[in-house]
C-alpha cells in the first residue's frame, strides 16, 4: 500500500468541510499522459488500500502491453480509536493515510489498449473506490 516516506507531522487536525460548500478540484483535471481516464465526479477521502486494490485491478486488466498511471498519492494520515473506548484520553492512533479527492479530478490513467478494454479497466477500477467516477478521453 502507498504511505508517504516520511511525514514533519504524525497526526494532522481532521479539516472537515462545510458539505454545501465543497469545491471542485483546480489540479489534475484532464488527462495527461494516457488516453482514457477516471475522473472522481465528488469529494472523497480515498484510503491507501482503496487505491491499492483498484491499481490491481487496472494491472490485471491492462496486461503486459497497456500502461497507467495512479494520479493521486495517500499523504494525510487518520485516526482511529479502538472499539469500546470512552471519550476522552487524546487523539487516537495512526490507522493510515488517505488521499483527499475533490470533484473533476483524474484518479487513473491508461494508454495502450484499445477503448473498450480501457473502458471496461477503468469502470473496474472505479467500483473499488467510495466516489462515483466516470470514464473521460483525452
Amino acid at each position: 500500500m502507498l504511505f508517504p516516506k516520511k511525514v514533519k507531522y504524525r497526526k494532522w487536525q481532521t479539516m472537515r468541510r462545510n458539505p454545501k460548500r465543497v469545491g471542485v478540484a483546480t489540479r489534475g483535471l484532464t488527462v495527461a499522459f494516457g488516453s482514457y481516464g477516471l475522473k472522481a465526479l465528488g469529494p472523497a477521502r480515498i484510503r491507501s488500500n482503496q487505491i491499492e486494490s483498484a491499481r490491481k485491478v487496472l494491472s490485471r486488466s491492462v496486461g503486459k502491453t497497456g500502461r497507467f498511471w495512479v494520479r493521486i498519492f495517500p499523504d494525510m494520515p487518520y485516526t482511529s480509536k479502538p472499539a469500546e473506548v470512552k471519550l476522552g484520553k487524546g487523539k487516537g492512533d495512526l490507522a493510515g493515510y488517505v488521499a483527499p479527492v475533490l470533484a473533476g479530478r483524474v484518479i487513473f490513467e491508461v494508454d495502450g489498449i484499445g477503448e473498450a478494454e480501457s473502458r471496461e479497466a477503468l469502470r473496474k477500477a472505479g467500483t473499488k473506490l467510495p466516489v462515483k467516477t466516470k470514464v473521460v478521453s483525452r
